[in-house]
């Protein structure tokens, strides 16, 4: 006889995930379970819901690297459990970290012997880089002013607002205007007294990619340095560009070829070629860096010196540095610039062709394309970008910063994995893209159903003009697409819209109520 049980709600094991209750209860958002469940299960059901995530080698937004070779992914996962501040438990660790950091000195053309140690540290981010620079010109600055018996509490820094906020530091910040889209060197110059610790720089503008004139602000700083017996440093902020200059404008200073030139980020996880999660902080020479913000501890073992805002820290994207620096060397990240660059070209030009768009990025900068559109009084780049969604392109829209925010672009990076085909297919996508914008009820309807105000008897009998509600301009446009709808549905092509699949969805780009399509369509 055949003996049979039931199983239990806790047997799992000869159900498979879609076949067990897990997939029948929501996911907890707020507290923790007060139970378990099995590992797969808790595998499926997380891993089906980032689905839900863009496609991270179409996200054409974001400058951190997306792709790296199947080699440095199995280095990557063999070291993810080393914490990288056990220095002296992973001693080989710490020292591919200093390889790095003498790699990319020397790229930068630091005054270093042949066998000199750099000055540098490796970071998650040229945020953190950015931030651990500043507290160096902070600390020097307030030392020379104590040594003077000057007083030392109010300084201010020319550029870097987030560092300028969290470190009591004023900031004097140099406005954009139309058309120029990065610091002005004379402007800057011109904000500097004697309680400014330094100028940042910026090699590769997050707007349009264009690098900031760092020979020119070097040159007029020595001038005014010299007139006023001061010393105002300068610090690069090199997050985007410092992995693209040496190899595709090797004879463009901007570096420590400087003499005022002090310090220089980078951010490995962009044009480094490695995962998000690495940066580096170069400095010129060990007087640049006050040695009282150096921490030694030795509970772990032995004495360790380190600068960093955080503590632990994986040693993967470490290690994928000197993977990438080893593996490519000039020649690999040479050609893999040029690649970019020349895809860059591809696009551009892919663009102008079709007559619609006005090119905001320079040719010497980050490889990438900003954009906008020559006519925008019947649709927005706004709109542009979201329907860009619906072929899986993930494309920014934005508006420029303050003196210029009337001006909207689009972006797309050019990283490494983005190929010539993919550029010829976006520009395939955008064309299909315009030509359904340019079928769909444009900005125009405002004029007729969203106006900003509307005509009313009041209590005396008279006709008053008044403002229109939210709710009455969403209304409008709702009926509008009713309309539009039908109208569509008697087109003299006898094609009809399926069912309830045309959704008319409101976004609010500054203020306005524009309309778009809705993911699901024809």
């Amino acid at each position: 006889m055949v003996l049979s049980h039931a199983v239990s709600d806790s047997d799992v094991s000869v159900h498979s995930t879609f076949a067990s209750r897990y997939v029948r209860t929501s996911l907890p958002r707020f507290k923790m379970p007060e139970n378990s469940i099995p590992k797969e299960a808790a595998y499926q059901i997380i891993n089906d819901e980032l689905m839900l995530d863009g496609n991270p080698r179409l996200n054409l937004a974001s400058f951190v690297t997306t792709w790296m070779e199947p080699e440095c992914d199995k280095l990557i996962m063999s070291s993810i459990n080393k914490n990288y501040v056990d220095m002296d438990e992973y001693p080989v660790t710490t020292e591919l970290q200093n390889r790095c950091v003498n790699m990319i000195a020397h790229l930068f053309n630091a005054p270093l012997g042949e066998t000199e140690t750099a000055v540098g540290v490796g970071t998650v981010g040229s945020s953190e880089a950015i931030m651990l620079a500043g507290l160096a010109f902070k600390r020097k600055w307030q030392n020379k002013r104590k040594a003077e018996g000057k007083p030392f509490d109010k300084p201010n820094i020319v550029c870097w607002e987030k560092f300028a906020r969290y470190f009591e530091v004023e900031l004097k910040e140099v406005k954009l205007s139309e058309g120029y889209y990065v610091m002005d060197p004379e402007k800057a110059v011109e904000m500097v007294d004697e309680n400014t610790i330094c100028v940042a720089a910026i090699l590769g503008s997050t707007l349009n990619g264009e690098f900031e004139d760092v020979k020119l602000l070097n040159d007029l700083l020595v001038i005014k340095n010299k007139e006023t017996g001061w010393d105002t440093p300068i610090h690069v902020d090199a997050a985007s560009g410092g992995f693209i200059a040496p190899f595709l404008y090797p004879e463009l200073e901007w570096d420590f070829r400087l003499p005022l030139v002090k310090s220089i980020n980078v951010s490995g996880h962009k044009y480094g070629l490695v995962y998000a999660g690495i940066g580096w902080v170069v400095w010129r020479n060990k007087e640049d860096l006050p040695e009282e913000l150096i921490f030694h501890i030795n509970y772990l073992g032995a004495d360790q010196p380190t600068f960093t805002l955080n503590f632990s820290k994986g040693s993967s994207q470490v290690i994928a540095q000197y993977y990438q620096l080893i593996r490519l060397g000039h020649e690999g990240y040479r050609n893999v610039m040029e690649n970019c660059r020349e895809n860059m070209v591809v696009l551009r030009e892919g663009l102008e062709k079709t007559g619609r768009f006005n090119i905001v990025s320079k040719d010497e900068g980050v490889p990438l394309v900003a954009f906008s559109l020559k006519d925008s009084s019947s649709h927005t780049e706004f709109e542009i970008s979201d329907m860009l969604r619906r072929y899986g392109w993930i494309v920014p829209a934005y508006t420029m910063p303050p003196n210029a925010q009337h001006i909207t672009v689009l972006r797309v990076v050019i990283r490494e994995d983005f190929s010539r085909t993919l550029a010829e297919r976006l520009v395939i996508d955008i064309e299909k893209v315009m030509r359904e914008l340019d079928e769909l009820p444009s900005r125009i309807i405002h004029k007729i159903s969203l106006g900003e105000e509307k005509s009313e008897v009041n209590g005396d009998n008279l006709m008053v003009t008044v403002k229109k509600s939210d709710m009455e301009k969403q209304r409008e446009v709702i009926n509008g697409w009713k309309k539009f709808v039908s109208d569509r549905k008697k087109t003299n092509d006898g094609t009809e819209l399926v069912g309830s699949g045309l959704q008319g969805r409101l976004f609010r780009s500054h203020g306005t109520a524009n309309v778009a399509w809705g993911e699901s369509e024809l």
